[in-house]
């Protein structure tokens, strides 16, 4: 089971970099950790793995941060699947660029998450907005070469990252080296970066659910309204795993010396 963070698990925070961790999904998470012979549980999201850490310390399920580039393993290793001293120079390059576009606007927050930089727009007035995001796209894409890096689009939203940095990559990956062939995949999330993770999970078997209030295009199965739907769904899955796993628990004890 792949989750997405904010906008699936939780609401979204006021910026970025404001890490509040919620006890009833910390508990929800814990929950679906006790059944590893049935369920893997991946927490797979844009936020840097750093603040996943801190958000979702539960043992027993893999977190990925930055769309994958970076993963904590269930015993615990992390693993990197990108070089970072090669990947940052160029970041470094856009930065500065992008933190004198913004100075003296309101509405705007340049989010660094190491891997790639994100420049947020969501409560900027929308003349000024388009303006300054359009120009951000131009001096990126003149940083950023193509074969490394992507532009990663959004609501009022830019964001370079390296190309490797792709859920939809990322959920293949994780699959085929947890070599897990006949497993059934489930992903939920809310977004277009969801969308990646959503085609693969279809070409493999899987069900896919987009997390939105309202109807629109999309390559998901089904549709919860919010947070709140995602966590009535994973309690009410709880709900019929737990009986089942105390049921063979019985037939185990029951069983002959």
């Amino acid at each position: 089971m792949f989750l997405d963070y904010d906008g699936t698990l939780a609401e979204f925070a006021p910026t970025p970099d404001h890490v509040f961790p919620d006890p009833q999904v910390i508990t929800l998470l814990s929950r679906l950790a006790q059944f590893p012979d049935v369920l893997r549980v991946v927490v797979l999201s844009g936020r840097k793995l750093d603040h996943l850490k801190n958000l979702v310390p539960v043992p027993g399920i893999l977190l990925a941060g930055t769309y994958g580039v970076e993963i904590i393993t269930t015993d615990g290793k992390t693993v990197y699947r990108l070089d970072f001293s090669s990947n940052r120079p160029v970041l470094d390059s856009i930065k500065p660029q992008w933190e004198a576009l913004i100075e003296g606007k309101t509405g705007f927050y340049l989010e660094d998450k190491g891997w790639s930089i994100a420049l947020h727009a969501h409560i900027a007035k929308k003349e000024i907005a388009d303006t300054v995001l359009e120009v951000a796209r131009q001096s990126a894409s003149r940083a950023a070469g193509k074969d490394t890096f992507r532009i990663l689009d959004g609501y009022r939203f830019l964001e370079v990252a390296p190309v490797i940095a792709d859920k939809g990559q990322s959920v293949a990956i994780l699959v085929d080296q947890a070599q897990w062939p006949a497993a059934k995949l489930v992903y939920i999330g809310d977004d277009d970066k969801d969308e990646q993770a959503f085609g693969v999970v279809k070409q493999r078997g899987g069900i896919s659910i987009r997390v939105s209030a309202v109807e629109r295009p999309t390559l998901a199965d089904y549709r919860l309204d919010s947070p709140k739907d995602v966590r009535q769904w994973l309690d009410g899955l709880i709900s019929t795993l737990e009986p089942k796993r105390l049921k063979e628990s019985a037939s185990i004890g029951n069983r002959p010396a």
